[in-house]
């Protein structure tokens, strides 16, 4: 009989070494046998195991049952473990859409909430378990209330007070063993009907939680966990549709009875993308620890780890696709872990390994078209930037609010940071708390959500295409009309006031090219700085300099402006950075520009 190392046996079934280890401790690995601190498997018992149909991706699923029996499951029940060592009263973990926040949040409720069924099963061969009673023994004690705000997307506040009702009092039916309990007073028991047939009021549905967990705690002699997932979504929608004075205000009285000072109250947990403080809607919560993307705390247990995606590819068959699934899904730093978002990893695996933006699909992109619409000429600049793959350093305040993002453009980086947009490439603590970060655009997958975005809020699709086959041809006399044509339904006439402007847009359009080209802005070539140069990203394909002048005068001749921009660019030399790295062709673009209108000359 032939044996294996616990490591060659994890490669073999495409799980962890500390997964195999404890199948050997369980007995579920016949044969296996102890060596020192770890297991020799006999092969027959590894290759049925590996050979087996694999289970499908969990696409779509954020029920915690389901998962771990029907589909792969990346196991993150040491979340468990942290929490229950730290024990915070009322723990927010802010993360962006579609990290896992609604699997982790079922999970917690799973495992610590009481039940006829023995939902130990779930639990028995995960990591939590091999963690000791110490951390055994919560599990199945607590009553626990549950409520997701994911689907509270409606348009008017009307619509939303009334979902909101609708899911309390559902979660009041869900403890059904209220109504005949023995152990509330008949007053205690009309409060729960009233709630359970959604028949209670505005006001009363704002100390919902408190009175359910008044009554959970005495029925069940045991204090009551309360978990809100995504619990800011219907506050985004507010700010969106108009009714964010409303919304906060329900909030600020629905979590403080429940969150504040409840002597009801066991733990909470709640997530979302925000930490919505400066609106009070935690106000006073002394118990609320915060747990952002740029904490350490629980860092790994939102995302994907580098090893987890290793391990899912190695499960499916896939090892080769590593660095495509790097660049097209990793690239997020949560405090000090590397994260790949989960949600496209799997649909990339799912999807036989072809990359798309799958994440841009999944949530509105709105805000993003939001910020661009109203960004002041500095920001964008700075997106342009960001689309060339440079960073920015900015303040970073963790707890930014929606509306700050039209009232304060330095936010905008804030915002964009923690709902998944940048990634944080360098931190510089504050005493005050937040940061000054370097941050970036994560990957190609990102970087697609913001090329369309601008595009469609600069409302000229197509014609911003026919702009880049026009650069990537060479053909600078259709590229002329086109430029004035794209700045005719474009800018204001008050936009062109200097040549920074033209440098911005010019930059974005160049920067939607950036899968055939590394696209740089005013950086050192030669005998000076270049304006933007286009490096060509395969082989066989031109090389780009652009060299802009912008004037307002009148009478300026904007022909002898782009010769002149040609003329500079062979007295400086801008060409050398591209000859060096060995472009055969280089396609040397000049444009004059003066409000509306514009000259281009070309020299190769």
């Amino acid at each position: 009989m032939n044996y294996l190392s616990c490591t060659d046996a994890a490669k073999a079934m495409g799980i962890t070494v500390r997964r195999i280890q404890q199948m050997c401790k369980l007995g579920q690995l016949p044969g296996a046998v102890k060596q020192g601190r770890s297991w020799l498997i006999p092969d027959c018992a590894v290759l049925p195991a590996a050979a087996e149909k694999k289970k499908p991706l969990p696409i779509g699923i954020s029920d915690f049952k389901a998962a771990t029996t029907d589909y792969y499951y990346v196991d993150k029940t040491l979340l468990i473990r942290d929490f229950l060592d730290a024990k915070p009263m009322v723990s927010l973990f802010t993360r962006p859409r579609r990290f896992g926040k609604s699997m982790n949040m079922d999970m917690l409720r799973v495992f610590f909430e009481k039940s006829r069924e023995d939902t130990s099963v779930y639990f028995r061969d995960k990591l939590i378990w091999q963690c000791g009673d110490d951390y055994t023994r919560h599990q199945g004690q607590y009553p626990v209330i549950f409520l997701t705000f994911k689907d509270v997307k409606c348009q008017t506040w009307e619509e939303t007070i009334r979902k909101i009702r609708k899911l309390i009092s559902l979660e009041f039916m869900r403890h059904e063993e209220l109504e005949k309990s023995t152990k509330l007073s008949a007053y205690e028991k009309e409060q729960y009907i009233r709630f359970a047939a959604g028949s209670a009021d505005d006001v009363d549905y704002q100390m919902g939680l408190q009175l359910l967990s008044l009554l959970l705690h005495k029925h069940h002699d045991k204090e009551a966990m309360i978990i809100i997932d995504e619990y800011d979504t219907p506050i985004q929608q507010g700010h969106s549709c108009n009714f964010y004075d409303e919304i906060v205000g329900f909030m600020r009285n629905f979590f403080s009875g429940g969150l504040k000072d409840n002597p009801h109250l066991a733990f909470g947990f709640l997530t979302g993308i925000l930490r919505v403080a400066k609106e009070s809607i935690f106000s006073g919560m002394n118990n609320l620890k915060t747990y952002s993307i740029l904490d350490d705390g629980y860092s790994e247990y939102f995302g994907f780890t580098t090893e987890e995606v290793k391990q899912l590819l190695r499960y499916y068959g896939e090892e080769s696709k590593f660095q495509e699934i790097c660049d097209w899904y990793d690239g997020y730093l949560f405090g000090n872990t590397e994260i790949f978002n989960p949600w496209s990893v799997i649909n990339y695996v799912s999807d036989r390994c072809f990359p798309k933006a799958f994440w841009q699909s999944t949530g509105s992109n709105d805000i993003i078209g939001e910020i661009i619409s109203s960004a002041t000429p500095e920001i964008t600049e700075g997106l342009h930037q960001l689309l060339c793959g440079e960073r920015i350093t900015t303040y970073i305040d963790t707890s930014v609010i929606y509306p700050e993002v039209q009232n304060n453009p330095y936010s905008i980086y804030s915002f964009l940071l923690v709902a998944g947009y940048l990634k944080v490439a360098a931190v510089y603590p504050q005493n005050d708390g937040n940061f000054m970060c370097d941050v970036a655009i994560p990957n190609k997958e990102i970087a697609y959500v913001y090329e369309k975005e601008i595009l469609n809020r600069m409302n000229q699709n197509g014609l911003a295409i026919s702009i880049q086959q026009a650069i990537f041809s060479g053909n600078t006399q259709k590229l002329q009309p086109l430029l004035e044509d794209f700045m005719l339904h474009s800018i204001s006439s008050m936009d062109g006031a200097n040549e920074g402007f033209y440098h911005g847009m010019m930059l974005g359009l160049c920067a939607i090219l950036g899968n055939r080209y590394q696209v740089r802005s005013n950086r050192e070539s030669g005998l000076g700085r270049f304006d933007i140069q286009l490096s060509p990203l395969l082989t066989g394909i031109p090389g780009f300099l652009f060299e802009f002048k912008h004037t307002n005068d009148q009478h300026a001749d904007l022909n002898a402006l782009a010769e002149k921009a040609l003329q500079q660019i062979d007295e400086k030399k801008y060409d050398t950075e591209l000859r060096d790295a060995g472009v055969e062709k280089i396609i040397k673009i000049g444009i004059a520009f003066r409000g509306k209108s514009a000259v281009v000359k070309r020299k190769e």
